[in-house]
């Protein structure tokens, strides 16, 4: 057996990672509120738990002007979405 399997492998887990669950703004608009919170986002079935962290991607398009909470914004979603006359809210401490 060569000598790479038969090496026990290692590596560096970050204890401190946070992980976050992805929206597209495709599947925020499909969710017919003006103001979409956490609790909004479990209810349309995007997330299933309240603890897990959300982030908001920018693929797709908004055609209405809305308030969105979540954790994270990507550069292109938090354009998109003041673009379409909305507002991106931090939710927690990062």
């Amino acid at each position: 057996m060569p000598l790479h399997r038969r090496v026990p492998k290692r590596g560096f887990t970050n204890i401190f990672r946070q992980e976050y669950s992805v929206v597209n703004l495709a599947r925020l608009e499909k969710i017919a509120k003006d103001e979409i919170t956490i609790k909004d986002l479990i209810e349309a079935g995007v997330i299933k738990k309240e603890t897990e962290r959300v982030k908001i991607l920018g693929q797709g398009d908004l055609a209405s002007s809305k308030i969105i909470h979540a954790h994270k914004f990507s550069q292109s979603a938090q354009k998109k979405i003041e673009d379409a006359g909305g507002k991106a809210v931090l939710v927690g401490s990062q």
